[in-house]
């Protein structure tokens, strides 16, 4: 029987993950519960179990007094010498019950407890491994789908890829290997939490981490990103040594990093954008793929005003205003876009009232001189 307890615990710390020590506690909490059960003692029960053997040992500690009222809880002196030739008045004395001796609801109320340490342990396990991984890409199994979220097996634990957080239009089936952002572990009664996204900008920059050994090694560096997933991304990127491009480095090889991330995110557009220190050229850069003719700026209210060609002028807008809204957003800037024509009537018009000012300020130079001389007179 006690060796049988051993293998059991050893088996259990092999499947689970779990230090068997963690075990072994769980267990003698359980009998402690179980004997306390049956016996309807307070906390004067004493569990030990050998971690070698397996043995157990059910210790009922007593206090020895002189008249016993509890014996659940109290010994005599005359029965303490019995156990101990050197026991006194006012010591306390263990005396062994046998494990045998709990019967059967005490027997289920053991199984019962060492489930819920063993299960409570593994939750501890499986949060404290992932908790570190927060903020990383993850790979797993889907398992099925509940509600529109995806159950995602990560091997030790399951996660959830809820709606909200899924790439628009993408379906998976059971058994489709995934990755995925981990952007939350948090622990709850019922285990740990562990919450997935293919949505999250921050999704995009760990992909290119893995596909751009310069991203990993810090050479080049993610200033921003971002994404309105399905559709288009935005990220700008910077170089710590002048000898490497940034933009040149995530696209690789005719292209084979970038694609790869496009692949993962089921085609969706990547513009990858100089980061500048410029303002102005930061802002032309993230209206890519349009070309830029000149960019004004107003640096207190952070606000700029971009040109471009008749021809360039929806690109830069971007199909529903998509491109300049995700540049904004990239730059941190209020941008307002106009073509050129626009620009040069805008300009004509400035000139106009320039113009108009200046003949006024003439005229009333004029009237104020004529308003002297007559004064004069």
């Amino acid at each position: 029987m006690s060796r049988e307890l051993i293998n059991v615990i050893e088996q259990i710390s092999r499947e689970k993950g779990i230090d068997s020590a963690t075990i072994i506690d769980a267990v003698k909490s359980a009998l402690q519960i179980a004997a306390r059960k049956s016996f309807g003692a307070s906390d004067n029960i004493q569990v030990e179990i050998d971690p070698k053997s397996g043995g157990i040992q059910v210790i009922l500690i007593k206090k020895i007094i002189e008249q016993v009222v509890n014996p659940k809880e109290e010994i005599s002196l005359e029965e303490a010498k019995k156990i101990d030739s050197e026991a006194e008045l006012g010591d306390e004395i263990g005396t062994l019950i046998e494990v045998g001796d709990f019967g059967r609801i005490a027997a289920q109320t053991a199984k019962q407890v060492i489930f819920q340490k063993v299960r409570e342990a593994e939750w501890d396990t499986v949060y404290k491994d992932f908790i570190h991984r927060q903020g990383e890409v993850v790979h797993g199994v889907i398992l099925g789908q509940e509600n529109r979220n995806y159950i995602v097996d990560l091997g030790k634990t399951e996660a959830l890829l809820p709606a909200k957080e899924q790439i628009p239009r993408e379906t998976f089936r059971r058994g489709d290997r995934i990755r995925a952002f981990l952007c939350e572990v948090k622990p709850s009664s019922k285990g740990p939490q562990l919450i997935l996204s293919r949505s999250h900008p921050e999704f995009v920059g760990k992909l290119f981490a893995i596909e751009v050994p310069e991203i990993y090694e810090k050479i080049v560096e993610i200033k921003n990103v971002v994404r309105e997933p399905g559709d288009r991304t935005k990220i700008s990127v910077s170089s710590k040594d002048p000898s490497v491009d940034p933009v040149g480095a995530c696209v690789g090889m005719k292209g084979s990093r970038v694609q790869a991330v496009v692949r993962e995110l089921r085609g969706e557009k990547i513009d990858i954008i100089p980061w500048s220190e410029d303002p102005r050229i930061f802002i032309a850069e993230a209206l890519s793929p349009a070309v830029v003719e000149r960019v004004g700026i107003d640096e207190e209210e952070k606000s700029a005003l971009v040109v471009v060609s008749e021809q360039q002028l929806s690109l830069a807008i971007g199909k529903k205003g998509q491109n300049v809204r995700l540049a904004a957003k990239l730059t941190n800037w209020k941008i307002d876009i106009i073509s050129e024509v626009e620009y040069e009537k805008k300009r004509a018009k400035e000139k106009e009232l320039e113009i108009e000012e200046s003949m006024a300020r003439e005229i009333r130079a004029e009237s104020e001189v004529t308003e002297t001389e007559e004064g004069n007179k």
